[in-house]
């Protein structure tokens, strides 16, 4: 598959596409944002993004854990200095990262190194900031990496990639197609994965979206929709990246509306007397990104309104039909 000249166009997440675009929409409208909210939100999907992506490496520290540690610099007994060094790592990288989304300068190579070498500060000083010169293998992927000799060409590929074909793209699409292309040139010996990440975030930071988070929790699912973007599907991981967008745009959205009480788990809005829907049918309607839901913990929430818009749609679509 040519992926550089494909048209990635996916269908039937037009709408999902389309609610994510109109969210993006209305958080704009909120600006200029109360300073100290916006603040405490940022700082709480920080420790969310850092928590998650380490975690999705076999970090083990908890959410809160991972607070204490960043915050207060805090050593949590039975953890490894590893893990705790996996955090702050994380964290400056983060803020790195924010910094670059505020220029206007394509990504280069170099900001590729500095992010990479920020993951793996204070824990793998002589890999850090620098691509691998060797062979590697990875465990349950189903691909080999590239000749560590191609890695300078295919980086550049990628980045050119980025700068043309990919800019014609909606930002989180052209996220999730990076996302997989890089992970493929898996240029770096240790910390591939979290780079990734940070540089998916980077292409939705520079166009005004907040960071999308994959759940430590979606681990195999995320893994199994890398593994199916190798093959050139990548609706998996689209859907995947659609969800977690769309997460961080209800929780700035809920929160500086102050309707974040208006989400409720899929149980209770199940149980509501004008409800159509049972849980069951709510969870596969947020799993697919029918309706606008996000992941708390391992529980899917949604707001009543967020059902009564696909209710609507469904209406209209009938009436069309």
């Amino acid at each position: 598959m040519d992926w550089k000249n494909a048209p990635y166009t996916f269908s039937g997440w037009e709408k999902h596409l389309q609610r994510i675009e109109t969210k993006q929409q209305q958080l704009e409208a909120l600006r200029p944002l109360p300073a100290v909210a916006l603040q405490k939100i940022r700082e709480s999907l920080h420790f969310e993004w850092t928590y998650n992506s380490n975690g999705i490496e076999g970090n083990s520290l908890t959410l809160q854990e991972t607070k204490l540690v960043i915050l207060d610099g805090m050593t949590v007994k039975g953890k490894s200095l590893r893990e705790h060094f996996e955090a702050i790592n994380h964290q400056d990288a983060i803020l790195f990262i924010e910094k670059l989304a505020q220029t206007n300068t394509p990504l280069k190579t170099t900001d590729i190194l500095d992010v990479h070498a920020l993951v793996l500060q204070k824990i793998e000083r002589e890999f850090a900031g620098r691509f691998r010169n060797a062979g590697v293998r990875i465990a349950g992927a189903n691909f080999t990496p590239p000749n560590a000799l191609k890695i300078d060409a295919l980086t550049d590929d990628l980045l050119d990639w980025l700068c043309t074909a990919g800019r014609m793209l909606n930002p989180v699409i052209q996220a999730a197609v990076f996302h997989p292309r890089f992970v493929w040139i898996h240029p770096f010996f240790d910390g591939n994965g979290r780079t990734a990440r940070l540089l998916s975030n980077l292409i939705l930071l520079k166009t005004g979206y907040p960071p999308a988070i994959i759940l430590k929790n979606d681990r195999k699912k995320y893994y199994d929709a890398l593994n199916r973007a190798n093959t050139g599907q990548y609706d998996k991981l689209l859907l995947l990246f659609m969800q977690a967008t769309e997460r961080s745009l209800d929780i700035y959205i809920s929160n500086l509306t102050n309707t974040y009480d208006d989400y409720s788990p899929l149980s209770d809005l199940a149980l509501e007397p004008d409800m159509p829907y049972g849980e069951e049918y709510l969870s596969l309607l947020a799993r697919q990104g029918k309706i606008g839901a996000f992941k708390e913990g391992r529980n899917w929430v949604a707001s009543k309104k967020a059902v009564q818009e696909y209710m609507n749609l469904r209406t209209r679509q009938r009436k069309v039909g």
